[in-house]
């Protein structure tokens, strides 16, 4: 018969230190004050730990469940729930490669494989250098510019395999990289502050944050009945379109 180690129980998670855990509990009762119920302030407050570690530690979850009055097992069910929010020691930029449907046949799928040789890293590994973590995401809401790539949830729209690769030796060079829209780039852990609610101070950031992007706008003009592609004027509710004009 083999015997079968359960392992020793895991002992409490360590606490922050007493400078950390002021300065994150002043965040967090500005975070917590903006709810009627303050359990409702918990997505919110996993993104600020992980804004201090890079990941939701097991400290991370111990400090939330005590502002909130909640057990870490109910912490660590929502921290585990969503993807957003990162289990261990992760890369400066998170490179997500969508590998959905349409992304996939226009060639994330592609992408994807490449970088993992490019790196040498598989699907949720970070670099040896500790720049990049590589992860294979679901759709991004960007269909009309597949592939897209998103470094620290910005968009980089109609990606190749060749410019994937430069994007990335651009991220751990520490060459500066442009998004194709959006905010400039930042790192992860200042994203996970910004997604926990607290303003970006980067001069001229929110200003270039802006919409959708023209090709995503498309549907909506013809909607309207504005002007669509070709001269035409679409009608979606009529039995057919009309050329403009008629």
């Amino acid at each position: 018969m083999t015997d079968v180690s359960l392992g020793m129980p895991q002992l409490p998670a360590p606490d922050f230190p007493e400078e950390v855990r002021a300065r994150l509990e002043a965040d967090a009762k500005e975070v917590v004050a903006r709810y009627p119920d303050s359990r409702s302030a918990l997505l919110p407050l996993l993104h600020l730990v992980q804004s201090e570690e890079g990941h939701v530690s097991r400290t991370g979850i111990r400090f939330c469940s005590e502002v909130l009055g909640l057990t870490t097992a109910e912490v660590t069910a929502v921290a585990t729930f969503y993807t957003m929010y990162r289990r261990k020691p992760s890369g400066e930029y998170q490179v997500g490669v969508c590998t959905n449907t349409l992304c996939a046949v226009m060639g994330g799928d592609a992408i994807f494989d490449e970088l993992k040789a490019h790196l040498g890293v598989g699907n949720n590994e970070t670099t040896p250098d500790g720049k990049v973590t590589l992860e294979h995401i679901e759709c991004n809401a960007a269909c009309d510019f597949a592939p897209v790539l998103m470094v620290n949830w910005e968009f980089f729209d109609n990606q190749t395999p060749g410019s994937a690769k430069a994007l990335v030796d651009d991220l751990r060079a520490g060459r500066p990289v442009e998004p194709t829209r959006g905010a400039p780039l930042c790192t992860y852990k200042e994203t996970a502050r910004i997604l926990a609610g607290f303003p970006d101070e980067r001069p001229g950031a929110v200003a270039a944050s802006g919409g959708a992007g023209p090709a995503s706008l498309t549907g909506l003009r013809i909607a309207r009945g504005e002007a669509a592609p070709h001269n035409k004027v679409v009608h979606p509710r009529a039995e057919s379109g009309t050329e403009e004009g008629e």
